[in-house]
């Protein structure tokens, strides 16, 4: 009762803001009790959730089992966090995501076995603390995909494999990492084949970000078809899908998905969140232009373009291999003190009460 309450005046708040659903209300409070975003979602295509342990409890995990299908681990499978010390792994707060997906019969992503970033000074140095060389470090790649991927096949349907390797200058197409500097190239087909061979099963994906940024976005093309034209074992491309009120365009997201999608991969966004600020890029502090209030100007700008993106999304269903937001709620989101420290963003579909926004009734409005 007290859902169906609440549904019935968001519907009188939306129609006073001009946003009035399409449907008829006897049929919208009956279908905000009763389903989940996954529902509506259910002949496009998986919806997924970027989540953390604590997240496994209380009123969060109620959240993912209406909404969502499948779960992605936001930080804790990452090199760092689960391989922090050569010889040691730290499977606790990964099993614990794993064991709440096998209960609540849920899908989930792993993320990530190789990036630049959250890697462990260990994998790159011997002893001496002098930098191991080529064959060392795909050795201690291999050991480490090998470990993580076999321990959790059955459990996961798709790797991010390698993360973010291509670099965001226009003059300088891999990212100048530890991994690139000690093996060039080499790593990331490696990276495939070690993932394949852990697991022939799971799908092995690339996954980037700025995919939207026409320069980066033909490097990301190159890369994925060499792979694939390689005979590298590379099943799609993820997306992410970290956006704002004001990017991409309609014809911008049309041509990024069109682009990847006609190399016969398949095709994920993988970490989806529109933020209510400009997007910028370099960490900076906060200044006293920059306000925490969330505005109706932004507020509407939102409703609009998550209602853009998920209408072109739901055009691309037989392209979509699934929609994974990053992060829940606005309760929590990394984009708090990224790329400005101490700003908070609120750029789900969920508010910080775990309730949905107006945005949300937008995307399910079709």
């Amino acid at each position: 009762m007290y859902n169906i309450v609440k549904a019935v005046v968001l519907i009188f708040i939306l129609s006073l803001a001009g946003c009035q659903t399409r449907k008829e209300s006897k049929e919208v409070v009956e279908e905000v009790a009763t389903k989940g975003l996954k529902d509506y979602y259910a002949d496009y295509f998986p919806m997924g959730v970027a989540v953390y342990p604590a997240a496994m409890e209380g009123e969060q995990a109620a959240l993912i089992k209406k909404h969502f299908i499948s779960m992605t681990p936001e930080n804790v499978m990452k090199m760092g966090p689960i391989h922090p010390k050569e010889d040691e792994y730290n499977w606790s707060p990964a099993d614990k995501i794993v064991d709440f997906a096998r209960a609540n019969d849920l899908k989930m992503r792993g993320h990530a076995l190789c990036w630049h970033n959250q890697a462990p000074d260990w994998i790159f140095v011997d002893e001496k603390g002098d930098v191991v060389s080529k064959d060392v470090l795909l050795q201690r790649l291999e050991d480490h995909i090998t470990t993580v991927a076999t321990r959790y096949t059955n459990d996961i349907y798709a790797w991010d494999v390698v993360n973010e390797a291509i670099s965001d200058k226009k003059d300088e197409f891999y990212r100048d990492s530890k991994w690139y500097q000690i093996c060039g190239e080499e790593f990331i087909a490696k990276a495939f084949e070690y993932a394949r061979a852990a697991d022939p099963d799971v799908e092995l994906f690339y996954n980037d970000y700025e995919v939207i940024n026409p320069v980066k976005r033909e490097k990301i093309y190159e890369l994925v078809k060499g792979l694939k034209d390689a005979g590298v074992p590379i099943d799609g491309v993820g997306i992410q899908g970290h956006w704002s009120i004001y990017e991409p365009s309609e014809a911008t997201l049309r041509e990024t998905i069109e682009r990847f999608t006609s190399l016969g991969l398949k095709v994920q966004i993988t970490e989806l969140d529109v933020s209510v600020y400009p997007k910028e890029h370099s960490r900076r502090d906060k200044e006293g232009s920059d306000s925490d209030e969330f505005t109706p100007e932004q507020k509407q700008k939102q409703i609009e373009q998550y209602e853009m993106i998920f209408r072109v999304f739901r055009e691309y269903k037989q392209d979509l291999n699934a929609v994974t937001f990053w992060n829940i709620s606005d309760r929590y989101s990394w984009l708090d003190n990224f790329p400005v420290r101490d700003r908070k963003d609120y750029p789900l579909l969920f508010d910080e009460n775990h309730e949905p926004k107006e945005a949300f009734y937008k995307v399910v409005d079709f």
